[in-house]
């Protein structure tokens, strides 16, 4: 029973919010995606440019506090008032008076015991300097900090401030410049906003980029959606699955000579493996008849896999590679061994029917001439006739094969081949079992004799006989005989004097005849071709007495 294609996978709540709702364009949803995934490179983008920025920003405004902080601590009156320790307006207003030259937030000055002397809010002054960060200042050394101090978060630069401003004194005090944060953040905003048009360019260049790809892999992909791919491909899997053939599919994905599809039934006969894989490595014989060429349309090559005879299809396909299909030859020809059987039953009761039609037209016009005697004189001619043809098939006692033999009578009626079954043909029950061989041979040599005659009128005898070794039939005709050329190659397929398609019947007869240990002959008798086949007893038959003969 062919299983049933796996359902397609439900797109997770995720899936959706990125590719959409199945049933939409492919386009659109590449386009959605790719400015997702656009967006989010812009926005980590943005993120690892802040944080660069950022400190970028602070190197600067620290330098910038750290200059001005050491330009500071030069000044007389700095170092002066520091190193004296005590407020001084003068110290205030000049150092308050740098604040708009440099741009910074505050400068404060302050002494050895960090007591404020100079601040932009007067009501601080005096208080000590807050942030914990005047322990390196006052040990002689420049340092740069973040801290929160009484106006705020603020990147600071300290100086000391040395004693007479001799560096390397004694340390009188410390200088502080400072930029509150907000000053940092507009430094990033601004570098931001420098490289905002080139973000805007790169997603609308990547637009244009997503759009023109996914038109070519539409173009690429036939106009299909993936919805649309999916479902056919559970289509040919289920297709592959249902078929009675093997199916190969070789080449045109670059190696012309790897298996890249292989049906369940395929699968079953070179052995399960997964693809791609080479085809020299499963069916040498296929891959030798297609290396090295592109190979073309062919139907029903005889060629063998393990040693069992296949009949392949080729198909070659577009850009390369080809389809493979193949199948056992011995179903082929019992399939078609049955298809010959019912045509021939066909052209039985057909030529029945047409013989018993002229026959009652015969009675039923003698009846209305009113010569009824003359009618009754037809009928039993007739019942006779028939008698003496079933008294001659009494000893054959294989149904099938006396019901063969009466339809051939009636065909060569219909024919007006004069066609008899040799007196003494006898057929023991014990061939009932190869009853499909023997309707087979003798349907098909009948049928070669009729053929023979050509239309012209004739003599077609069947003889059958048994004896302890076996069984034999002969078909003999008196028609022209096989012609010379076809003689050597008389079991061969194809081989026949009537044209194309024909010349199969004969080569099944001999093979099925061959399967079962017999023999097919053909000679010529005088004026007649005979046939005859011989079939060895079957086993388990009981044997004929001691002088039975045909």
């Amino acid at each position: 029973m062919t299983a049933l294609a796996p359902a397609p996978p439900r797109r997770s709540r995720l899936g959706r919010l990125l590719l959409g709702a199945p049933g939409r364009g492919l386009q659109g949803r590449l386009v959605r995606l790719h400015l997702l995934v656009l967006c989010t490179m812009t926005a980590l983008l943005v993120l690892v440019q802040t944080v660069q920025f950022y400190g970028a920003a602070r190197e600067r405004i620290g330098e910038r506090a750290l200059t001005t902080s050491r330009i500071v601590a030069q000044l007389p009156v700095v170092y002066r008032g520091a190193e004296a320790g005590t407020q001084s307006a003068a110290l205030n207003a000049q150092v308050n008076d740098l604040l708009d030259e440099t741009g910074a937030d505050f400068i404060v000055v302050g002494n050895r015991q960090g007591i404020r002397l100079a601040h932009p809010v007067a009501a601080r002054l005096g208080r000590p300097m807050e942030g914990g960060d005047n322990v390196l200042p006052f040990a002689g050394r420049e340092v740069v900090s973040v801290a929160r101090g009484s106006l705020g978060l603020s990147v600071r630069g300290k100086v000391p401030v040395w004693a007479g401003g001799v560096k390397g004194s004694r340390v009188v005090g410390v200088v502080s410049t400072g930029y509150l944060m907000p000053q940092a953040w507009h430094l990033v905003r601004q570098s931001l906003l420098s490289l905002a048009p080139w973000f805007l360019l790169a997603l609308g260049l990547g637009t244009l980029g997503a759009t023109w790809a996914a038109r070519r892999l539409r173009a690429e992909i036939l106009n299909l959606e993936p919805e649309q791919i999916a479902a056919l491909v559970r289509q040919q899997r289920a297709v592959l699955a249902a078929l009675r053939e093997g199916v190969l599919a070789v080449g045109n994905s670059g190696d012309p000579d790897m298996v890249t599809l292989a049906s369940e039934r395929a699968a079953e006969a070179l052995g399960a493996r997964p693809t791609p894989y080479p085809l020299a490595d499963a069916w040498p014989e296929l891959a030798a008849l297609t290396a090295g060429r592109r190979p073309t349309r062919q139907q029903n090559l005889e060629l063998t896999l393990r040693g069992e005879p296949y009949l392949v299809n080729l198909e070659p396909l577009e850009g390369g590679g080809f389809i493979a299909g193949f199948r056992d030859r011995a179903q082929a020809v019992a399939l078609a061994e049955e298809l010959t059987h019912a045509r021939g039953f066909v052209d039985v009761l057909r030529a029945q029917t047409h013989e018993y039609q002229n026959r009652l037209h015969v009675l039923s016009g003698l009846l209305q001439l009113g010569r009824s005697d003359e009618a009754l004189r037809v009928l039993n001619a007739e019942i006779r006739a028939d008698s003496d043809f079933r008294q001659l098939l009494r000893d054959v006692q294989v149904p099938r094969l006396v019901a063969l033999l009466a339809g051939k009578r009636e065909r060569a009626q219909e024919l007006g081949i004069e066609f008899q079954v040799a007196e003494g043909s006898n057929l023991s029950p014990v061939w009932e079992r190869h009853a499909d061989t023997l309707v087979t041979a003798v349907g098909n040599l009948t049928e070669n004799a009729f053929e023979a005659l050509r239309g012209q009128p004739g003599q077609v005898t069947v003889l059958i006989g048994e004896d302890p070794e076996g069984m034999q039939v002969e078909v003999e005709d008196s028609g022209p005989g096989v012609p010379p050329e076809v003689v050597t190659r008389l079991y061969t397929r194809g081989a026949s004097s009537k044209g194309d398609g024909r010349g199969y019947g004969l080569a099944g007869v001999h093979a099925r005849v061959q399967a079962l240990g017999g023999t097919l002959h053909h000679a010529r008798r005088g004026e007649r071709t005979v046939f005859q086949v011989s079939l060895p007893a079957p086993h388990g038959a009981a044997p004929l007495p001691t002088g039975s003969s045909a």
